[in-house]
């Protein structure tokens, strides 16, 4: 999953999304280079430590291989990924949105289109998607990443924290103020006798 620190996005446990092959291994898109390869694990073990060079050369890598296979939904989510981990938002959700269209029934896709929608504060979509990708988990570690992904979602409406917070400020600035009590220098008056 992905967590946000400092403006960082970290990203954990993703390795167990991704199809595998008989022997157990990550089987990353045949139609990545190795060195690709290396440098999204590298970016899966911890995102900070690809330099600003390294993140545009994997998003342009990983653009090619989009152009390559377009029909890959796999490959769409991890460009969707590096171009969340280069802070690049509305491209992500493109890549993401696209990937979902292409492959309706792809876990992946569907919950790491569910967490950027999540992290964007728009809830009731992140938990549209977030179930269904639930509902496509076919191990216990893609189950258990669904059911947590859905339980931070759970407490951020709970919570209120989602897309739109500023109608409460707009509304506190539309609501008339109560009238402050101001303490006044007055004379003070001394009775006399």
């Amino acid at each position: 999953m992905k967590k946000v620190s400092g403006g960082v996005v970290e990203i954990e446990n993703d390795h167990a999304l991704l199809p595998h092959t008989g022997q157990g291994s990550l089987s990353l898109p045949a139609i990545l280079e190795a060195r690709v390869s290396s440098t999204l694990q590298k970016m899966f073990r911890d995102p900070r430590m690809l330099e600003p060079q390294e993140r545009g050369d994997l998003i342009a890598n990983l653009r090619q291989a989009v152009a390559l296979a377009p029909s890959v939904p796999e490959v769409r989510v991890l460009l969707g990924m590096a171009l969340c981990v280069d802070l690049q938002a509305q491209e992500a959700m493109e890549e993401l949105r696209k990937a979902v269209d292409i492959s309706p029934d792809c876990f992946v896709a569907r919950l790491k289109f569910g967490e950027l929608l999540m992290r964007l504060r728009i809830c009731d979509q992140a938990a549209e998607h977030t179930h269904r990708a639930a509902e496509l988990a076919c191990n216990a570690a893609q189950s258990e990443l669904a059911r947590r992904q859905a339980g931070t979602i759970r407490t951020m409406q709970r919570e209120g924290i989602e897309r739109g917070g500023y109608t409460g400020l707009l509304a506190r600035l539309k609501r008339p103020r109560a009238k402050s009590v101001q303490k006044s220098i007055q004379p003070v008056l001394a009775a006399s006798e």
